[in-house]
């Protein structure tokens, strides 16, 4: 099921959650991840069950072969025959084309410049958040043109802070690259917050219309969470432009 769809000058952002599809358990029910386990045919299904739902034609929609990296590339087609790079955030300035992302605890990132006509997705997991894979896509979109005082952000369900427990080392790694990431679970232990870490940066960058999902992953039945279920689906992040 897609969520509430927002829609500002023309550039359309949508975040799925897990329900509304035809995988059975534990990918119930609407994966959109195609390297989890799940039925092809399922997950085929699922993609055009969403982008029909979006409006989108499911044949110009573009996925990506998401590492936990900071490389991002400018698509003006989807792949096709083609194999799917090893890339964490895509960038466009085709009009039509919808850019998708897949997560199930880390932060979805919707970019969209209007005016320019860029839009980018972007998955920033901890790893790729540190890396810095937000401001690479700002770069790419900057590149085509967009300017991030005009970009519009939105970042979905994800991982909350309060819940993203890590070892005490490892919270002070990300918190000397990124400190608004630093963060505490509600029992207490040391967290990461890599939501705040991505607005924290986008911030710097310049991107003044930012929205953050109020939904933790973690928390919410209705939404994929790998560091809950650990075998399970994945969400999605649409945005595109008309």
């Amino acid at each position: 099921m897609i969520g509430p769809r927002e829609s500002v000058s023309g550039a359309h952002f949508a975040f799925t959650d897990r329900w509304g599809g035809v995988s059975a358990a534990p990918h119930a029910e609407l994966n959109l991840g195609g390297a989890v386990g799940d039925d092809p045919g399922a997950v085929r299904a699922n993609r055009e069950l969403a982008a029909k739902s979006l409006g989108v034609d499911p044949d110009r929609v573009v996925w990506m072969n998401q590492v936990h990296g900071a490389d991002a590339v400018v698509v003006d087609a989807p792949w096709g025959d083609r194999p799917v790079p090893e890339v964490d955030a895509i960038v466009t300035a085709r009009r039509g084309l919808a850019l998708a992302v897949l997560t199930a605890d880390c932060v979805p990132v919707l970019l969209a410049d209007p005016v320019a006509g860029v839009v980018a997705a972007a998955h920033a997991g901890r790893p790729g958040m540190i890396a810095g894979i937000v401001p690479a896509a700002v770069r790419a979109m900057a590149g085509l043109g967009a300017d991030p005082a005009r970009i519009v952000a939105r970042t979905g369900p994800a991982v909350c802070g309060r819940c993203y427990e890590v070892p005490e080392a490892m919270r002070a790694e990300v918190a000397a690259v990124e400190s608004a990431a630093y963060a505490e679970t509600s029992w207490g232990t040391p967290a990461v917050d890599v939501a705040a870490g991505v607005h924290a940066q986008l911030e710097r960058l310049g991107v003044r219309d930012r929205e953050r999902s109020p939904v933790c992953t973690r928390e919410s039945a209705d939404h994929f969470s790998y560091r809950r279920d650990r075998a399970t689906g994945r969400l999605a992040g649409y945005v595109w432009l008309d």
